[in-house]
């Protein structure tokens, strides 16, 4: 099943489930649609996970990117 309630912006910052083999648990968003790309905290590693696999292994978001509605564009 997938969350909906939860929106997935660009810079958010999430926290795994299980730790990256750096040790790190922290994830920066970079990139959203059917994929979502991510790097990682410790060592700057860029995985790219299907929006279904994004959503099992988050745990929770620890800082919400900036809203693309408010950015005026």
């Amino acid at each position: 099943m997938i969350d909906t309630a939860q929106e997935i912006r660009i810079g958010d910052l999430i926290q795994t489930r299980k730790p990256h083999p750096c040790g790190a648990s922290e994830w920066t968003v970079t990139r959203t649609g059917a994929d979502i790309k991510m790097r990682c905290s410790g060592c700057g590693r860029i995985v790219m996970l299907t929006r279904e696999d994004f959503l099992k292994r988050r745990k929770k978001l620890l800082l919400q990117g900036p809203d693309p509605a408010s950015s005026g564009v």
